[in-house]
């Protein structure tokens, strides 16, 4: 090799080992910027971030987002007791009456609240002079949400569609919409579907823990006692068909798993499960399966997170299924007689129920599974506050007030505050504007003969 041959292969090595240099620098400085990324969104910067500054950065978040649950039953006490949500849920001496009020909520940093319209199965077919059948229910429980809205005008606000829930939510306010719980209460009609849905309801559990005449429930599936249909009927598939054109979503907590296959399989918009949780973590039929939760995402709806430690805790789950068979006796022993059925079960508990309060890392759990299984966008809020036992809750959530928590509990486990606000409510705007979206595309194809009156 001549000299000049050989300086210029020295060259071009400096060239190849400086182009080297080069990209590991520019390689470097990308994975420092991710990093300093990463660290931005949690907070971290080199070393972990105190508690203080998680919990924080966790208020901060909590504020900016949307937070919603769909699912409250607190509209039993407020019919029932006649108790006001300005008034206090918490005794002179301390004792919880319930776990929600005004106050409470906005502790909580609550946005929008579902207010369950529960209709119990014992309200089927009762006469006038027994308080109404299962329609009158659902109107009087229709009619107190509107109650308070008027006595709290400064507080609460009727929403019907999900910009309003933004517009209230701007305004400081508190959006209150209703869900049906039970579909027996529209007594097999879809022009009474119809109506509910012109005074404000939203979505309707196609069934409680009881068989209608077009839905199985999941609560009474075992029972041979009970004429069952295989899911939904050919009505039952009207029903949703019904909801999808109305822009009411469909929820299929409480129902029979076949009910679920048969709803997935007709609905043309997004679901939710407005309170339930995961079978794979506690085996209860009221929790939903992982391809249950893999369907859901497909479908484009969400999973909105019970917080009943009956439901969530693998030990008590099975204790709350055994207690079904017992409440079955109860029901039949004392028909017209609920609050003597529940006192009963109430002293069955005393001595059957496992004792200690359930981990708050059990809740948390559960929404990271379905997070893993249905993904991100499908998971959101549906507490089932007032509709279970006022000491059901795991540590650290005691009410309304309590949501932060979830919050806390989210960002600790690494979810960014973009995934949060999600879990927070994002998730459920999105299912509910794609409801109202599709509801438009129905409604415009419909043959102008055969429109009924669906406006708000």
């Amino acid at each position: 090799m001549s000299g000049s041959q050989t300086k210029l292969a020295a060259m071009i090595a400096a060239i190849v080992v400086l182009l080297a240099i080069a990209g590991w620098a520019v390689r470097r400085s990308n994975d420092d910027g991710s990093r300093r990324e990463l660290a931005a969104q949690s907070g971290i910067d080199g070393r972990q971030e105190s508690d203080a500054a998680l919990r924080e950065r966790a208020a901060r978040i909590h504020r900016e987002a949307i937070v919603i649950d769909t699912h409250n039953d607190v509209t039993t006490p407020l019919l029932d007791d006649r108790f006001d949500l300005g008034a206090s849920g918490i005794g002179p001496d301390g004792k919880m009456k319930t776990h929600t009020d005004l106050a409470r909520m906005k502790a909580g940093g609550l946005d929008a609240q579902f207010f369950a319209v529960y209709v119990g199965r014992e309200f089927v077919n009762k006469k006038p002079a027994e308080g109404g059948g299962a329609a009158r229910r659902a109107l009087d429980m229709i009619d107190v949400v509107y109650e308070q809205a008027r006595r709290h005008p400064d507080s609460l606000e009727m929403a019907y569609t999900a910009d309003d829930i933004r517009r209230i939510a701007r305004n400081r306010k508190i959006a209150a919409l209703m869900g049906i719980e039970g579909g027996h209460a529209i007594e097999d009609s879809l022009r009474a579907l119809r109506s509910f849905y012109r005074l404000g309801i939203r979505y309707m559990t196609l069934t409680h823990t009881n068989t209608n005449d077009w839905a199985d429930a999941e609560g009474d599936i075992n029972n041979p006692r009970v004429q069952h249909h295989n899911g939904l009927t050919d009505f039952g598939r009207q029903v949703v068909r019904e909801m999808n054109v109305l822009g009411m979503m469909v929820d299929i907590s409480h129902v029979s798993d076949k009910t679920f296959s048969d709803v997935i399989e007709t609905t043309r918009a997004p679901v939710i499960a407005s309170h339930s949780s995961s079978r794979a973590l506690a085996n209860h039929t009221r929790n939903m399966t992982d391809e249950m939760l893999r369907a859901v995402a497909k479908n484009g709806g969400a999973v909105m997170v019970n917080f009943y430690d009956g439901f969530i805790d693998p030990r008590k789950s099975e204790v709350t299924l055994r207690s079904r068979a017992f409440t079955d006796e109860l029901n039949e022993k004392y028909p017209n007689d609920p609050q003597r059925v529940a006192e009963e079960l109430r002293q069955w508990r005393v001595t059957n129920s496992v004792k200690g309060k359930t981990p708050l890392k059990v809740l948390i759990d559960h929404f990271d599974h379905i997070i893993k299984v249905a993904g991100i966008d499908h998971v959101g809020l549906g507490a089932d506050l007032d509709g279970i036992p006022l000491d059901g809750t795991p540590e650290g959530i005691d009410d309304v007030s309590s949501y932060p928590v979830i919050t806390y509990e989210l960002l600790k486990r690494g979810y960014s505050e973009a995934d949060v606000k999600k879990v927070l409510g994002e998730n459920l705007l999105r299912v509910m504007a794609e409801a109202e979206r599709i509801a438009r595309g129905l409604q415009a194809a419909e043959p102008a003969a055969e429109k009924p009156a669906r406006k708000q």
